[in-house]
This record gives structure tokens, C-alpha cells and sequence, in this order.
């Protein structure tokens, strides 16, 4: 028997939270498990957060959890025997392609750059909520956003909008 209001809040906020930890993770089966296990783990305590923000809690849960399994798994680099081809430019996967550098490029920001880029750019949280979400500062946040951005700036092809310096740093 479940909680009340849990199952309903599960299927209005489910698939946003899923987008959250598949930004996080990479992998869809990934995102799906940790999304599992967060809410397995916020059930029990339903009650208590139900009253509150209980989405802040599921994405701080998120975040704190993919940050627990990131630091067990092995982050070795795999080499490939070629260089991909460029892409013609008329290419109709020109978007699916762009989609997939800028996950590859996020996923190889470290945790908490990555987590500070997932929820203030992709989920859209203001610095405030960044830093409530992670339990940080809000110098934390725009400290580890602009390290993130100079990152992506480095290892995006021009084509890419990222922001730029103090996008990163608004009170919004």
C-alpha cells in the first residue's frame, strides 16, 4: 500500500525527475534505476517531505545519489582505432548529432559541475534553488557554473550557444 498523494505526485512529476537523472547519467536504463531508487527511498518518508518541496528533495536525492554511484564506477577513457568524419553540412541528424556532443560533453564535466549544469541550464533553477538543491553556496554554484561553461566553451564545436561570461553568475 503506498503512501497517499505519493503515486499521483510519481505520475505528474515522474517524467520530468527521469529527464533530470538522464541528463545526469547518460544512459536511459541508468536514469531509469536511479529514479527508482530515489523514489524507492523517498516512500518511506513521504509524509514528512509531502508537506514540503518534495520535488527538491527527489532532484537534491538524484543528484547525491548519481554522485554516489559516479565515484564507484571506473572512468577510464576508451580509445578508438579511428577519428570520426565530420558530418556533411546539409546532414538531417545535424540535431541528433549536436544533441549527443552536448551530452558527451556534459557527461564529462565532473559531478558537481555537471549537477550545477543539469539543474541551473537544463532544469532551469535559479542560483538559490541550485545551491538549496546541492547544499552549497550560492558562490558554490555560480563558481562551479562558470567552470562548467569555460569547460563546454573548450570542447563544443563553435556551432554551440553556451553562455557566456556572467550568464553563468545571474540571481534569477
Amino acid at each position: 500500500m503506498s503512501e497517499p498523494g505519493f503515486e499521483e505526485w510519481v505520475a505528474a512529476r515522474g517524467p520530468r525527475l527521469l529527464r533530470v537523472a538522464w541528463l545526469l547519467t547518460g544512459d536511459a536504463h541508468l536514469a531509469e534505476d536511479l529514479l527508482q531508487t530515489v523514489l524507492a527511498r523517498t516512500w518511506p518518508k513521504w509524509r514528512r517531505i509531502a508537506g514540503g518541496n518534495p520535488e527538491a528533495y527527489v532532484r537534491r536525492a538524484l543528484v547525491h545519489t548519481h554522485a554516489s554511484w559516479w565515484r564507484r564506477r571506473w572512468r577510464g577513457e576508451v580509445p578508438h582505432s579511428r577519428v570520426p568524419e565530420r558530418a556533411a553540412d546539409e546532414d538531417p541528424y545535424a540535431s541528433v548529432e549536436l544533441e549527443q556532443t552536448l551530452g558527451v560533453a556534459v557527461r564529462a564535466l565532473p559531478v558537481r559541475q555537471r549537477a550545477v549544469v543539469v539543474l541551473r541550464y537544463f532544469e532551469d533553477l535559479t542560483v538559490t534553488e541550485t545551491a538549496e538543491v546541492l547544499g552549497c553556496s550560492e558562490g558554490t554554484v555560480k563558481s562551479q557554473a562558470s567552470k562548467a561553461l569555460r569547460s563546454l566553451r573548450e570542447r563544443l564545436p563553435p556551432a554551440v550557444a553556451v553562455p557566456g561570461p556572467g550568464a553563468d553568475g545571474d540571481d534569477r
